[in-house]
């Protein structure tokens, strides 16, 4: 072994080095969590949510491995409120049908906790994560086993009376898993570079502002999604035929409206769109008026594009009725708006 000590060279470029490997890692951590949104969409939308009624964590990583086993796990599904009142006809191989695609989403959500814990543990034990940014990895790691319990706290509220889970507890869980994301690629950003002096014309707090409600925005849908207000009025630009439905305001009190009802939650999230729909275009006109970094420029055209897109697949997906394809894909859609969101704000902060 030598006993020269490393180049000064070597040194300096080690933190960099490793800020870029823990980047990397969390993005990784980001795309398995874009995946588990997709397929937590598909979970809901073919009503394969309450094929498991039972929460656990170790044991249930393993799926029936036998006819005994399948038979048994089927046996528990009968009992719920679902089958007894909607699936009553329901035979072993269709319910497998909708197993696997709740168990596909449990453990991909169970593989996204080995992926962040170990990679963390390792930085951490080598002394690669420090102070500030140890605590913040801590607390998504925090809200990650957060985002777990709210999922099966959800599941409950399907397996009591009614066969279908809380719209507010899962407007809860997917607002929960959007925010996890948001913290990874924020501190993702943050190890990738520093960001370049901001100019004093860039619309940085606009660019927060925009992704405040592309959040808000995305807590809508939630409300839609659980109360199945998108196949409530299935027209566009109107509303069968008016701007404000007639039944906007009909539960009391009202106030109810806004998380209750599936009109007024639809009308909402018309309304948000299309605010999003005026302010993003502005946002993208005031970023390349200004005298901003060419990656702002980029993460400008990104968040216009990617709300393009997303408008077209939430008309697609209401004037058809929800398909599943097309609502999963609008789900995964508003994640790519926030994504983009969030790096032009990080850009112009």
């Amino acid at each position: 072994m030598s006993d020269n000590p490393p180049s000064p060279a070597a040194t300096s470029t080690a933190p960099a080095r490793d800020a870029r490997a823990i980047a990397i890692w969390l993005l990784i951590c980001c795309a398995m969590l874009f995946a588990m949104v997709v397929i937590g969409g598909i979970t809901r939308l073919t009503h394969s949510g309450l094929s498991i009624v039972e929460w656990q964590p170790l044991i249930g990583a393993l799926p029936p491995l036998s006819d005994a086993a399948w038979q048994e796990t089927f046996a528990k599904y009968q009992l719920t409120p679902e089958f007894k009142l909607r699936n009553f006809d329901m035979q072993l191989a269709e319910f497998k049908g909708i197993f696997w695609w709740e168990y596909f989403h449990r453990l991909l959500g169970r593989l996204i906790g080995v992926v962040f814990l170990l990679p963390y543990l390792y930085f951490l034990l080598r002394g690669k994560v420090r102070g500030t940014l140890a605590w913040k990895l801590a607390g998504i790691f925090v809200l990650g086993a957060l985002q777990g319990g709210m999922g099966w706290y959800m599941v409950q509220s399907g397996l009591v009376d009614e066969p279908r889970v809380s719209h507010l507890r899962l407007t809860a869980h997917l607002g929960l898993a959007f925010l996890i994301f948001a913290a990874q690629l924020w501190v993702a950003f943050d190890l990738l570079g520093p960001r370049p002096a901001a100019s004093p014309r860039a619309p940085a707090r606009f660019a927060r502002l925009v992704a405040l409600l592309v959040f808000i925005m995305t807590l809508s849908g939630g409300l839609v999604a659980g109360l199945h207000a998108g196949l409530a009025y299935n027209t566009f630009p109107l509303m069968h035929g008016y701007f404000i439905p007639p039944d906007f305001l009909v539960l009391e009190p009202w106030h109810a409206n806004f998380l209750g009802n599936p009109a007024t939650v639809q009308f909402n999230h018309r309304l948000l769109a299309w605010a999003l729909m005026l302010l993003i275009p502005v946002l993208w006109w005031k970023t390349l008026r200004a005298n901003v970094s060419a990656s702002a420029r980029v993460a400008a055209h990104l968040l216009l594009a990617a709300l393009t897109v997303q408008v077209v697949l939430g008309i697609a997906t209401l004037l058809l009725f929800v398909p599943v394809a097309l609502g999963a894909a609008h789900q995964g859609g508003a994640l790519l708006v926030f994504s983009a969101a969030l790096l032009l704000a990080h850009k112009l902060s």
